[in-house]
């Protein structure tokens, strides 16, 4: 079995000695256990050194090459892979068996069986009498055709089991009792730019600090939302969005919340309240077992602002570039209720556009159930009044094709109940519910009504055609949801009429996502219309386009109805837009040309030229220009520009634009902070749930999780985003690591709960210097090819690789000698002096010095 251990000396070959021997060696190898998959066959082999002669014809040792590195009997803490998936960390056994001292191979008792999911039921009586005894045994004296293979370099055990030995668990399954809650960490993520513009002689300077605040304790998890916001118009003010405090209750695979939060929409509309929740948590299934924020597509004409709010609530906002932009990156505040995107172009202008923010489809797995109990009082930035409120919904799914869900929802002077179901057929999913509410208002006839709902969804595999979500939904006169009728009986006490917003008649929502055929491109379509009992006309709006693309050149044309708050108008706009790489290289800048043209008949020309630079694509620019004119607007011509720039701290961004009417600048920084035990780190990204990285002594080295991340000063680093109650796997690449410094492991896993900053310790060692050196016998004759070096300690730093080339590591000495074996006679040694310039000296390394004499 080969094994590795820090414990034992540490053989290495060059790559090409390596190669050489292998190629020439007579290999007989036998299998350590039998049933072994080639791709980790376990072998012990013997070379023939009948091809490795010396030029005196005497025999070169390489006998230590034939069981590979041992480990050394005993317990060491281990990450456990079982046919190749991560199932988390255990103390794992090794035992010698037989004679032979490097015959150590991993022990199996019936807890570490049970930890890797082999079914106990169908082991043979013999084996379940011993284990029953507490027997300790190799694993394939239990479950025939298994293998185990231990590295201790990696603190690993890799074990391959036959299905059919396993027990039958869903894919991506981690046992909660390795769930990591991390450790006690204070952080705070913070997004704040600048925005000033100047139009027909005012000037107008807007500013906003988003602020996401947390400190973890244990399980417990305590948030804050927030945002600054300053103009010159309102001055300054502080919003709180949300406050709670939450924690996971893995038993029962659910969530408390206390404080402030959102129902999750899925039976009731989704609101805002103040008390406590208890939910279930889908991510604690597996991710094969789970069950959502929209992605935004939106134009702005010059360099804007965007922000996303939702219930009254700012939710995001970012500075874009002019052109077409996507946000994909929301927090997922609520499952339901509309976003409202407003952009705020440079002249001013503002225009207001909703996206649909609905649940998917209620169907579930069978067998699986979904609850929510929240009681507190109604929450919501725009009105006044905060009603006591109680909810409880649950949805369960019975069979495949068939589940049912429902809930009471009750608050001061009024109640609803909902009843529904969500159907799979093979026409498509299909969710239908009635919703029945009943409100009491003061100086109004009550209302009772009720609304009727029909969801579809659909991927239609022949056609290629993606039916996200087609919804439909009735609302009879007298029907309220919980947010019309709070709405309602605030403007009863306020003696105003009930102008906001209208009373939902019909509503109709629609998105589809359409492959053509190879070489047609692709088409979408999302929007919504909806009607009203108490005003007439109805409200439309879509978006609807096409993309394709000719060799390199990208093209697509747009058409979408949105709402201009500068007009109070609905405005219909058209766009075509064509992408161009200006080169081949790496960094090569992309042109990207816009045509638009609104109801109005105005019409716009935009051209931009984006591109990146670093090693990284750590620094990203882009240039614009465009012309408007027509219909009733004036001729305008505008120039702009912004740049964005990730550092290992923060990331920083910039961008201004200027016409004949308006002048405009902005600025911005955006990254996060975590504080815990082991220091502070900065980061320029970061998301709910994170891991620091801890690697003394590896400065530069790149950590694969995320672009451009690398390991700081001080050895640390943030991988922003981990998957909760999923295995991740963290990984540091080398490549960039000081020649003196070797990684004693480059991957861990670690399955952390929502919302933890979990450590993930990465030892490092200083291995002292690295050098090529080039020495010959007294008598100027080469060195034994193979030949084994030492230091005078006598730890193996190296190998005699061709040439008579050595090539040692581990030299923590500018000056000593070098023992070179290559037999266990005294005339089968000599000793070489070396002598090394200082490390600033040595400004390539590895350091190569030759005319070396072994003596």
């Amino acid at each position: 079995m080969q094994l590795k251990s820090s414990h034992l000396p540490t053989f290495r070959l060059s790559p090409i000695s390596a190669a050489l021997v292998c190629l020439f060696a007579g290999i007989s190898a036998t299998a350590a256990s039998a049933g072994l998959p080639a791709s980790f066959k376990v072998v012990e082999v013997e070379f023939n050194d009948q091809f490795l002669r010396q030029t005196d014809g005497g025999r070169v040792d390489v006998s230590r090459f034939n069981k590979g590195n041992a480990a050394l009997p005993g317990t060491y803490r281990a990450d456990l892979y079982v046919n190749q998936n991560w199932l988390g960390r255990a103390e794992v056994s090794l035992r010698q068996i037989g004679s032979h001292p490097r015959d150590v191979q991993p022990c199996f008792d019936r807890a570490l069986l049970e930890r890797i999911g082999v079914d106990l039921s169908k082991l043979q009586p013999e084996a379940s009498s011993r284990l029953a005894e507490g027997a300790c045994a190799p694993l394939p004296e239990w479950v025939s055709a298994a293998a185990a293979e231990f590295d201790n370099g990696e603190q690993r055990l890799d074990i391959s089991l036959p299905q059919v030995a396993l027990k039958r668990t869903a894919r991506g399954y981690v046992d909660p009792q390795y769930w990591d809650d991390g450790v006690t960490a204070a952080r705070l993520q913070y997004n704040a730019n600048a925005y000033r513009t100047s139009s027909e002689g005012q000037s107008t300077s807007l500013a906003y600090l988003g602020l996401n605040a947390g400190f973890n304790a244990g399980a417990w998890r305590f948030r804050h939302l927030g945002n600054l916001n300053h103009d010159d118009r309102n001055g300054t003010h502080y919003q709180g969005v949300q406050t709670n405090l939450q924690r996971g209750i893995p038993a029962i695979r659910s969530q408390l919340t206390l404080g402030d939060a959102f129902t999750d929409g899925t039976v009731f509309d989704s609101v805002g309240f103040r008390g406590a929740q208890l939910a279930s948590d889908d991510r604690m299934y597996p991710e094969s077992q789970r069950g959502y924020a929209p992605t935004i597509h939106g134009i702005a004409n010059t360099n804007a602002r965007v922000q996303v709010r939702q219930n009254g609530n700012i939710i995001y906002e970012t500075t874009v570039a002019a052109g077409a932009f996507v946000i994909d990156d929301l927090y997922p505040t609520g499952y339901g209720g509309d976003l409202e995107v407003v952009v705020t172009e440079a002249d001013g202008s503002v225009r207001i556009s909703k996206v649909p923010y609905a649940a998917a489809v209620n169907s579930l797995r069978p067998g699986l159930t979904r609850y929510q109990i929240t009681a507190g009082q109604y929450r919501n930035a725009i009105i006044g009044s905060a009603p006591a409120m109680l909810q409880a919904t649950v949805q369960r799914g019975f069979t495949n094709t068939l589940t049912g869900y429902g809930g009471l929802l009750a608050a001061q002077d009024y109640s609803a109940a909902a009843l529904g179901t969500a159907l799979n057929t093979p026409l498509g999913a299909v969710g239908m519910d009635v919703t029945q509410s009943w409100t009491r208002l003061q100086k109004q006839p009550d209302r009772n009504g009720y609304s009727l709902r029909l969801a579809y969804s659909k991927l239609l595999e022949s056609i290629g055609t993606n039916v996200t979500l087609a919804a439909y939904r009735y609302s009879s006169r007298g029907y309220l949801n919980l947010a019309d009728a709070v709405m309602l009986r605030d403007a009863e006490k306020e003696a105003r009429g009930l102008d906001l917003t209208g009373i939902q008649r019909n509503r109709l929502q629609l998105t589809v996502n359409q492959a053509l055929p190879a070489g047609y491109g692709s088409f979408y379509l999302s929007g919504s219309t909806q009607n009203y009992w108490n005003r007439p006309g109805s409200d439309t709006q879509f978006q609807v386009g096409y993309n394709n693309s000719y060799r390199r050149i990208t093209y697509g044309i747009s058409a979408s109805r949105q709402y201009d708050l500068s007009t109070s108008r609905w405005d219909n706009r058209i766009m075509l837009n064509i992408g161009i790489p200006l080169g081949d290289g790496r960094h090569a800048p992309y042109s990207m040309t816009s045509l638009q043209r609104d109801s109005g008949g105005a019409q716009s020309v935009q051209q931009a030229v984006t591109g990146a630079l670093g090693v990284d694509n750590a620094f990203t620019y882009g240039l614009s220009a465009s012309h408007n004119g027509g219909g009733d607007t004036r001729d305008i011509t505008s120039v702009g520009g912004n740049a964005s720039y990730a550092s290992p701290a923060a990331t920083f961004t910039a961008n201004a634009s200027r016409s004949s009417v308006y002048r405009q600048v902005g600025g911005g920084i955006s990254g996060g902070i975590v504080a815990y035990s082991g220091g502070v780190v900065l980061t320029p990204n970061m998301g709910d749930t994170l891991a620091i990285v801890e690697a003394k002594d590896a400065v530069g080295a790149r950590v694969a999780n995320a672009s451009g991340l690398r390991i700081d000063p001080w050895g640390h680093a943030v991988v922003p985003s981990l998957t909760p109650f999923a295995s991740n796997a963290i990984e540091i690449d080398p490549k960039g690591l000081p020649m003196n410094v070797e990684l004693k492991s480059t991957e861990q896993h670690v399955a952390p709960t929502a919302g933890a900053v979990v450590k993930m310790r990465f030892e490092t060692e200083n291995t002292g210097r690295t050098a090529i050196l080039q020495a010959r016998t007294a008598d100027g004759k080469p060195l034994p090819f193979g030949a084994e070096v030492f230091d005078v300690q006598g730890q193996s730093i190296g190998t005699v690789a061709q040439a008579s080339r050595i090539i040692a590591r581990r030299l923590h000495a500018n000056a000593g000698d070098l023992i070179v074996k290559w037999g266990s006679a005294t005339s089968e040694q000599c000793r070489a002096a070396y002598s090394l310039p200082d490390m600033a000296a040595s400004s390539v390394p590895p350091y190569s010095a030759t005319g070396l004499v072994c003596k």
